[in-house]
């Protein structure tokens, strides 16, 4: 009898505990109770299978050189800097200036020997109008105000000649004929705006 009650007493606990699991989304995944459509963006359709456009390939000759045969060495160069026939004219058109024949050659591929030699000033130019452009709109944006004209231009030979007569008469300097700065007041929100 005691056998019989321990093992309805597992019984039960393991149908609690398998119950309790298939209420959990992870659990019932893991046991394979979800369904689970396909994934509809990682469907892809294959193409039919087609002739390829050059079926009637010549066969290769008895005897003769094969072209993708070399040495390791070679078979390398070719595929890395595709050098197989351009490397007498890398050598002629990208002078020698301390770079390696790879590198002469990934300048040449990429146009480098076609560059115009005033680009730098072309581009400089160009940036400087858009630059110029978008400033002064900025400025119209944020300043709004016509600009406040600046002062009169002190000219600096006849203030140092007044300045030397002042002092010869024995007058202060601060005397009559001085130049002063007028400022205007300014408004409440003048300064917010």
């Amino acid at each position: 009898m005691r056998r019989s009650i321990v093992r309805r007493a597992k019984l039960l606990c393991l149908t609690v505990v398998a119950l309790a699991l298939a209420g959990c989304e992870g659990a019932r995944e893991q046991l394979g109770l979800d369904k689970q459509a396909p994934d509809e963006f990682r469907v892809v359709s294959r193409a039919p299978l087609t002739v390829p456009p050059e079926f009637a390939l010549r066969p290769p000759r008895p005897g003769a050189a094969r072209p993708q045969v070399g040495t390791p060495t070679d078979q390398a160069r070719r595929s890395v800097f595709r050098l197989g026939d351009q490397q007498a004219s890398v050598q002629e058109v990208m002078p020698d200036d301390g770079r390696s024949l790879g590198e002469r050659a990934i300048l040449l591929q990429a146009g480098a020997n076609q560059v115009a030699p005033d680009i730098r000033q072309v581009v400089d130019r160009e940036t400087q109008r858009v630059n110029e452009e978008s400033e002064d709109f900025l400025e119209d944006l944020i300043f709004w105000r016509d600009a406040l004209p600046s002062g009169e231009i002190i000219d600096a030979e006849a203030e140092a000649r007044r300045l030397r007569e002042a002092r010869a008469i024995g007058e202060p300097v601060t005397g009559a004929g001085t130049p002063t700065i007028d400022r205007r007041e300014r408004g409440i929100l003048e300064g917010i705006f």
